[in-house]
């Protein structure tokens, strides 16, 4: 099993230590480091920022978002990162949410998976290099009845071919993922729950298409923090949890609860959304059960952390992604080191 790093969103409040971060994994011999984006900072800027200050690590977004690029402009910015990269370049893709969709970004958020599909089709199409042509339902290129031609990508990639990544958390989309991607960004994610939550769907997926599982990346995302005092780490991510599961979303559509539901926790999922709604923060973090957090997360000492990891293994996780937590840039790495030493003592490096 491989690692990850996720630096999450630019504007945190950690900027100045993320590049510290990024190549202490790099030092460390992590695989990929993944940067996101939201209504902030975006992942391209920082991924370029990152790949230039490293040697080896992989720099991945995580995730461009569907409705703030053309397919073409993702396809421009992918090949052009992993040229200067010297191929180190993984494209994470996600529909992002209703309200930052058309609250953000002016896009319907309509017919998301019929979109994902339109929108790879077309990234990869253009990035073999031909002259690109395209009728879909979302996108038609050139535009029929103008001056618009086909037109061939200018920028050569170091690759031929770049993994394409997606954001899922949904039955529906979890198997187009494993039709259509090399690999699934996955979110709360625990080792005893994934296959039901996750992977079963992907495999799905993937048979539809006459693919196994084999060379497909799932690479869900955990915070990890070291400790000896378990219950108190967890604690440090109760407002994580709450913001994601009470208020990432309207009442009728928040994905996270829906995950959190599909976990077993059906009447914690629906207190924590209420509370969080109604404005009572520190009521839904309060919510937010000890054991989802924990099942969740890699927390604790070095050995605990590595039977997660193991567990992680089993389940058919294939890079774990690591997101190092620490109120100061030591405890950051000393966080990032324990994931190394963790993999170790669980003999998956």
């Amino acid at each position: 099993m491989r690692l990850g790093i996720n630096l999450g969103y630019w504007g945190a409040g950690m900027d100045s230590d993320n590049l510290a971060v990024a190549q202490e994994a790099d030092r460390l011999g992590y695989d990929v480091c993944w940067a996101a984006e939201a209504y902030g900072s975006d992942a391209p800027t920082v991924l370029a920022w990152v790949a230039a200050q490293t040697e080896r690590i992989d720099v991945g977004s995580a995730i461009f978002q569907i409705p703030a690029r053309q397919p073409t402009m993702t396809a421009m910015t992918a090949a052009t990162l992993d040229a200067l990269s010297g191929g180190r370049f993984r494209l994470g893709l996600g529909v992002s949410g209703p309200q930052v969709s058309e609250g953000w970004y002016g896009v319907k958020f309509d017919k998301p998976l019929a979109r994902t599909r339109e929108y790879v089709e077309i990234v990869r199409k253009a990035m073999t290099r031909e002259r690109l042509s395209y009728e879909g339902e979302h996108w038609t290129l050139p535009l029929p009845g103008g001056p618009g031609k086909p037109i061939k990508l200018t920028v050569h990639p170091e690759r031929e071919h770049i993994p394409v990544y997606i954001a899922a958390i949904g039955p529906k989309n979890l198997e187009q993922t494993g039709e259509i991607a090399d690999g699934a960004l996955l979110i709360f994610a625990a080792a005893e729950h994934i296959e039901d939550t996750a992977i079963r769907h992907i495999r799905a997926g993937r048979e539809k298409v006459g693919k196994t599982m084999e060379g497909f990346d799932v690479c869900p995302t955990l915070p990890i923090a070291l400790g000896d005092d378990v219950r108190g780490l967890a604690d440090m991510f109760r407002p994580y949890t709450a913001l994601y599961v009470g208020g990432m979303g309207s009442r009728k559509q928040n994905f996270y609860n829906q995950l959190a539901q599909r976990m077993g926790y059906e009447k914690e999922a629906a207190e924590i959304q209420e509370k969080y709604l109604s404005g009572d923060k520190n009521g839904a973090a309060a919510a937010v059960p000890h054991e989802l957090v924990d099942s969740t997360a890699l927390l604790g000492p070095v050995e605990r952390i590595a039977d997660r990891m193991q567990a992680y293994a089993a389940a058919g996780v294939n890079t774990l992604t690591l997101a190092p937590a620490g109120f100061t840039l030591d405890e950051r790495l000393a966080s990032l080191r324990a994931g190394t030493d963790a993999l170790e003592r669980a003999g998956l490096a």
